[in-house]
């Protein structure tokens, strides 16, 4: 018997896994401004779930197929005359989960369940779970390694970032595609709900403690790490939902951080300048 075959081991490697990738990807998710576009892409993965799931293949290799076609009809979309990117992404996203809804009703006798898929377990992953969740860790963190100055550029400036030369067509789909497969890579612990959570919680947190962008990917990292153990280590205690507890957490921490950096601000403020 191997280390990973206990169930709480491979639950343990999972939250660590999802937490760093879910907190480096939310850096540039929250700096992009992405939040909305991350909670609609969960449910327009739901078609290719749903196909996935009719021809007897892996749903999430069919959830991340389609959430990359999705992504190209966004960035199309976005383009169109009097468009833009939010518009599109609602257009495109609510257009996505529409056709899985359809696909469902048109099977008599569809009864796949695809709950694990909606709201997640940490504690059912497979092996196979936590190698395909090492594959995307390792896949992000190394593209982000290898573009992440251009794609911080192309966030923040976009005109500059096309006056120097840069493909900004490229890097959006890029980092949109990083978000489809952080999703994906995700969903066995949390579920299309919850991910999010995970994605945009560590990461807007670490933006309250610290505005220079190198500290934000260790900080979100960290937090989004944190908050998927003590998620795993609450559930198994108390026998309740481990994505619920992992998303409960990562919300008690952002309320808690805004708070307190809320009041350390009126306390400054509060203190007299002197000569």
């Amino acid at each position: 018997m191997t280390w990973l075959d206990s169930t709480v081991h491979r639950a343990l490697v999972e939250a660590v896994l999802v937490g760093v990738l879910g907190g480096v990807t939310g850096v540039f998710v929250v700096a992009r401004r992405l939040p909305f576009f991350t909670m609609a892409l969960t449910h327009a993965t739901f078609p290719g779930i749903v196909v996935a799931a009719m021809l007897g293949v892996n749903l999430y290799l069919g959830g991340g197929l389609f959430g990359l076609l999705v992504v190209a009809a966004v960035l199309v979309f976005s383009r169109g005359r009097g468009q833009d990117f939010t518009t599109a992404t609602g257009i495109a996203l609510s257009g996505g989960f529409g056709l899985g809804v359809v696909l469902v009703s048109s099977q008599d006798g569809f009864t796949r369940d695809l709950a694990a898929y909606t709201v997640g377990d940490v504690l059912a992953v497979s092996t196979g779970d936590l190698a395909a969740t090492v594959a995307v860790t390792v896949g992000v963190l190394l593209l982000l390694a290898l573009v992440g100055k251009e794609l911080l550029l192309a966030a923040f400036d976009p005109v500059g970032a096309a006056a120097l030369g840069l493909p900004t067509v490229l890097l959006d789909f890029a980092l949109l595609a990083v978000v489809v497969v952080t999703v994906v890579a995700t969903v066995p612990a949390l579920g299309t709900i919850l991910a999010v959570a995970l994605i945009v919680g560590p990461a807007a947190t670490a933006r309250l403690l610290s505005d220079r962008i190198a500290l934000l990917f260790p900080i979100a990292a960290a937090i989004g790490v944190a908050c998927a153990l003590a998620g795993v280590w609450v559930s198994t205690v108390w026998n309740v939902a481990t994505g619920a507890s992992i998303a409960l957490l990562v919300g008690l921490v952002f309320g808690a951080v805004f708070l307190a950096t809320a009041l350390r601000g009126r306390t400054r403020r509060a203190v007299p300048v002197r000569a």
